[in-house]
C-alpha cells in the first residue's frame, strides 16, 4: 500500500470554474487513472462518500483519480448543463487537467453509476484518452424495459409469496389496484413498435441519470449505448447490485432480451460482477469494500 496526496484545484471550462480533488499516490501511480463522473444531483463526494472513500483506496492501491463537480453541481460555478455537449466539456476539461496533475498518468477510465455509467459510455467514442469504463448499474430505462423488470422481478416474486396472499387475506393489499399496476406493465412489457421503447417518463431516481442521457431523438438509449460500446471496442467492467435493484435488474432484462447486447457483454474485454443482496449505491461498507477491489483489480489489468 503507498500513501495518499489530496489536491483540490479549480480549472476552467469555457468560463466557468470547475472544482475537482486529484487523489494521487505518494509513489508512482499506475499509467491509467480513474475519472468519476457523478449522476444527476449528485456532487464529488458521491453518496455515503462513496467516490471520495474509494479514491482514497485506489491511491492506497496505486491508481490516481480524479472526482469533481459538474457544472452547477456542488462548488462548481455555472448552471447544471442539460445537454450532451454540456457534459463533454466538463468531461474533456476534467481529463485535461487531471493528465496535465498526474504526470505518470497516461490514459484515463471513466467510472459511473447508473446514468453517470450511462454518460460516459456515450462520452467515450469521442475522447481516444478514454481506454476503459467502470459501469455499475447502467441506466438502460425505456417504457418497455421497465415493464419486463418488474413484471419478472416484482410482480411474480409477490404472486409466490405466501406473504403477499396473506396480506390480502387480510385486506392490507388493495387487490384491484394491484391487478390494474400488473395489467398497465403487461400491456407495456408486449407492446411492440417504437412507442415501447421511447424512454420511461417515470421520475427517476435521486442521483440516477443526467437529464441529457435521456435525450434520445434518433434511437432509443440502449440501441445508442450499445453503438457506442460498439464503436469503441473498449474494455468495461460491469458492476451490477442485487435483484432487490430496479435498475440493475432492467440491465439484466437488456441483456436476455437483446441478442446484440449479450454479444457485447461475453466479448472479451468485458466483465461482470454481481454483488449479492447489495443495494443501488452499494452503500454498506463490505459492498463498497467489494466495489473497491473490482475496481483496482481491474484498472491495475488493463
Amino acid at each position: 500500500m503507498t500513501g495518499l496526496a489530496e489536491r483540490p484545484l479549480v480549472f476552467d471550462c469555457h468560463g466557468t470554474e470547475l472544482l475537482g480533488i486529484i487523489s494521487n499516490p505518494t509513489q508512482a501511480a499506475h499509467s491509467t487513472g480513474v475519472v468519476f463522473v457523478v449522476g444527476g444531483p449528485q456532487y464529488r463526494v458521491g453518496s455515503h462518500r462513496q467516490f471520495t472513500l474509494l479514491s482514497r483506496e485506489l491511491a492506497a492501491r496505486g491508481i490516481a483519480s480524479l472526482r469533481f463537480d459538474h457544472h452547477g453541481i456542488g462548488d462548481s460555478a455555472g448552471l447544471p448543463a442539460l445537454g450532451v455537449d454540456g457534459v463533454e466539456n466538463d468531461l474533456r476539461f476534467a481529463i485535461d487537467t487531471f493528465l496535465s496533475h498526474s504526470p505518470n498518468v497516461k490514459s484515463t477510465v471513466l467510472w459511473g453509476l447508473c446514468g453517470a455509467a450511462s454518460a460516459s459510455a456515450l462520452y467515450a467514442p469521442s475522447d481516444p484518452r478514454v481506454t476503459g469504463l467502470v459501469m455499475l448499474n447502467p441506466w438502460v430505462r425505456t417504457e418497455s424495459g421497465l415493464a419486463k423488470a418488474r413484471l419478472r422481478h416484482y410482480y411474480l416474486s409477490q404472486l409466490v409469496d405466501p406473504a403477499f396472499w396473506r396480506r390480502v387475506l387480510k385486506g392490507d393489499v388493495a387487490l384491484g389496484t394491484a391487478i390494474r399496476a400488473f395489467a398497465r406493465n403487461l400491456v407495456a412489457a408486449v407492446g411492440s413498435g417504437q412507442a415501447s421503447n421511447q424512454p420511461s417518463a417515470n421520475a427517476s431516481p435521486a442521483g440516477a441519470p443526467f437529464k441529457q442521457v435521456e435525450e434520445a431523438p434518433e434511437q432509443p438509449l440502449p440501441e445508442r449505448l450499445l453503438r457506442c460500446l460498439q464503436q469503441t471496442k473498449l474494455p468495461a467492467l460491469v458492476i451490477l447490485s442485487g435483484q432487490d435493484d430496479l435498475t440493475a435488474n432492467e440491465f439484466r432484462q437488456l441483456i436476455r432480451d437483446s441478442r446484440a447486447w449479450r454479444r457485447w457483454m461475453s466479448s472479451p474485454g468485458v466483465n461482470l460482477h454481481e454483488i449479492e443482496g447489495s443495494n443501488h449505491t452499494f452503500s454498506r461498507s463490505d459492498w463498497r469494500d467489494r466495489v473497491a477491489e473490482l475496481t483496482a483489480s481491474w484498472v491495475k489489468s488493463h
